[in-house]
């Protein structure tokens, strides 16, 4: 595919910014600065975000699954806002109440990630929906991993995208592994594509090695979907390490941890610029070292973070105007000084 240089440093960059951040999310665990216990990094998966993301306009859209930092970042985000709501902080994007598997921003169009299995889709068929209704020229992407082609919810939701022809693409990231059971474990058939076209969605497969064709086909399905026929796009890519940032993966052999991790969309795109002659080392060592400075501001901004106010957790939960609720010690004190009625006795 002839794609301009310009294009294809931005998309190197996008997907190189994507992994050094997630090397220093990797860092902020080990350094006790993430909220919660659990991480899921998408090493090996950033074409996906990126060659997606790269056919979405502004104004769209999307929703993603608990493995979803590179497509928040793929779509826009400020990577220092990012680790804050990682670190639980007051300064990230939902003040610290989302960490790593719930974060959202309207006005990047991320409608939510969901640590369920396949929990966000049907969001994105509602987004597509208001879409429609309100005769606006956006379209919803919902990202989520292999594990949910086994979701009923899935199916419900192709169905009715294309049913009332509404402008939603699915985006399935296979990378071969549901947690720790591999994928032909847990399927019959693999022809995602194919099961969303008996729905009446346009399918399409593709190999996540190469950036420039899952922008391709994202971009060719994207034209579908803003004219009413909703997509499907499976991006088969391999999950570098285990299904989280504790998962050693021991299900895996060596072997096949090490022959997978060939399958880099990063080093790919580097080398097809540098033996094009697109771009010299020196260039591209440019390159790493500007991200490299951004991704530890990032950290640092989020380690420096303040940590919110407890009482701040009640906000942003309730309808405006309700009177923010007391502590649960002040609840039970209040409760152990209330008069015992007689009829209670």
């Amino acid at each position: 595919m002839d794609i301009e240089t310009q294009t294809l440093i931005r998309l190197f960059r996008q997907m190189l910014r994507i992994r050094t951040f997630e090397e220093r999310v990797g860092e902020l665990f080990l350094k006790g600065g993430t909220a919660g216990s659990m991480l899921h990094l998408s090493f090996g998966e950033e074409s996906a975000a990126v060659g997606v993301g790269e056919a979405m306009h502004s104004g769209d859209g999307f929703t993603t699954h608990h493995r979803g930092h590179g497509i928040f970042l793929a779509r826009g985000a400020d990577p220092k806002k990012m680790m804050a709501e990682i670190g639980g902080k007051e300064n990230g994007y939902c003040r610290g109440k989302g960490g790593s598997m719930h974060i959202a921003d309207n006005d990047l169009g991320h409608l939510g990630a969901n640590a369920i299995v396949g929990g966000g889709i049907s969001h994105a068929v509602g987004a597509g929906l208001s879409y429609q209704y309100l005769g606006k020229d956006h379209a919803a992407v919902a990202f989520f991993g292999d594990g949910a082609m086994q979701q009923g919810g899935l199916y419900e939701s192709m169905n009715l995208a294309a049913l009332w022809k509404l402008p939603v693409m699915f985006v399935c990231i296979n990378n071969e592994y549901g947690m720790g059971t591999r994928l032909d474990h847990a399927s019959a058939s693999l022809e995602f594509a194919k099961r969303a076209e008996t729905f009446g969605l346009n399918g399409l497969e593709v190999d996540g090695l190469d950036v420039t064709q899952v922008h391709h086909k994202a971009h060719k399905l994207m034209e579908g979907v803003r004219n009413g026929v909703p997509a499907f796009l499976k991006v088969n890519c391999y999950r570098f390490h285990g299904h989280a940032r504790k998962d050693k993966s021991h299900y895996r052999e060596d072997t096949e941890e090490q022959k997978g991790r060939e399958k880099d969309p990063i080093l790919h795109l580097e080398n097809q610029l540098i033996k094009g002659a697109l771009v010299t080392t020196d260039d591209l060592e440019q390159v790493k070292s500007e991200i490299d400075s951004e991704m530890d501001e990032a950290m640092e901004y989020a380690l420096n973070a303040f940590e919110p106010d407890p009482l701040q957790r009640f906000q942003d939960v309730f309808a405006p105007g309700s009177p923010e609720p007391l502590p649960v010690d002040e609840r039970i004190r209040h409760a152990l000084n209330a008069p015992i009625h007689e009829e209670f006795v």
